[in-house]
């Protein structure tokens, strides 16, 4: 079975966010006093997360990627972790993490086989972290960091590059990534921060990232990527890993979209720049019908928009009021 939208795409990423909370309070996703997080009953409960992950997986979902806000904040995150693994037809399950609370949990990663992780880290100096984090726990990070990457984690960082805050750590992540086996990629700002900034158009897109890296490394080149790949990776000679650039505000990748989200609580989003569509709370809990869902899902990824543009009209005036935590990353 395959899902498959009106402009004959083949859905099968799932972005499972299993929590509106976080530890961290990045000024670019939530203002300095956090937001109004929901109250735990209209979370998705341990249970309702994997019947709604286990549906997805019969209509053909195979790869699902744990969210949030931090998904670690969540105290039975490792319990829902051990039953996606269980799941036939699941290929691949991936975690994206601000690395602050992962340790202790890494080798119960590995023993179950999870190994692709991407880490939230928009400095690698430490004053910038924590300027934009605005909080201090850049030391346990970067721990946490060198340690997934040394036990062989396929580990891919997570840079949003924000004017005026961090552009001059573009440069340096790469030189002290250059001898490890990790994809630094590099994010456009992207206007979910609470309506604190004009988003008519940013300095740092994809082509001036870009440029500021070949201005430093004149002899990267361009690497083949997936169909569906949202970043457009290259190589630097002589550097262990590879680095990516990620168009989220330009959205050149929107034809060869693959991608659902359900937030932590069932809100179904078929666009990140789209309304919810739907929302499944309150179906798995008043129904053990599994068909149901099903026909509801089908429904939704019908009416799916074109582009992250045509989503974006749908609620032009609102859309950059939301913050990044509750939407699901």
């Amino acid at each position: 079975m395959a899902l498959i939208d009106n402009h004959g795409r083949t859905i099968n990423y799932l972005r499972l966010a299993v929590t509106d909370r976080c530890n961290l309070r990045c000024n670019y996703c939530m203002p300095s006093e956090g937001i109004a997080f929901a109250k735990n009953h209209s979370l998705l409960t341990l249970d309702e997360l994997e019947r709604v992950s286990r549906i997805l997986v019969d209509l053909g979902i195979d790869k699902i990627r744990i969210t949030g806000g931090e998904p670690f904040v969540r105290k039975d995150l490792m319990q829902l972790l051990e039953g996606l693994t269980q799941m036939e037809g699941l290929k691949d399950i991936s975690i994206t993490t601000n690395a602050t609370l992962i340790g202790p949990h890494i080798d119960r990663l590995k023993a179950l086989g999870i190994r692709n992780i991407n880490v939230s880290l928009d400095a690698i100096n430490k004053a910038t972290f924590e300027r934009i984090t605005r909080r201090k726990q850049f030391d346990i990070v970067h721990n946490n960091l060198i340690r997934l990457i040394t036990e062989g984690f396929n580990v891919r960082i997570n840079f949003i590059v924000l004017e005026n805050q961090n552009e001059q750590d573009i440069i340096p992540i790469l030189k002290v990534m250059k001898h490890y086996n990790v994809s630094v990629r590099f994010l456009e700002e992207m206007p979910f921060n609470g309506g604190t900034k004009s988003f008519k158009g940013i300095k740092w897109n994809h082509k001036a990232i870009l440029e500021h890296v070949r201005e430093y490394f004149p002899d990267l080149y361009k690497l083949e990527s997936p169909a569906t790949s949202t970043s457009i990776n290259y190589k630097i000679p002589r550097h262990t890993g590879t680095f990516g650039i990620i168009p989220s505000f330009t959205r050149t990748f929107c034809g060869s979209c693959n991608r659902l989200r359900v937030t932590a609580t069932g809100d179904v989003i078929t666009c990140l720049y789209g309304k919810p569509k739907a929302n499944l709370r309150d179906l798995v809990r008043e129904s053990e019908d599994d068909s149901e869902v099903k026909t509801l899902m089908n429904e939704v990824i019908g009416q799916r928009a074109k582009t992250g543009f045509e989503a974006q009209e749908e609620h032009a005036k609102t859309i950059f009021n939301n913050s990044m935590t509750s939407i699901g990353g």
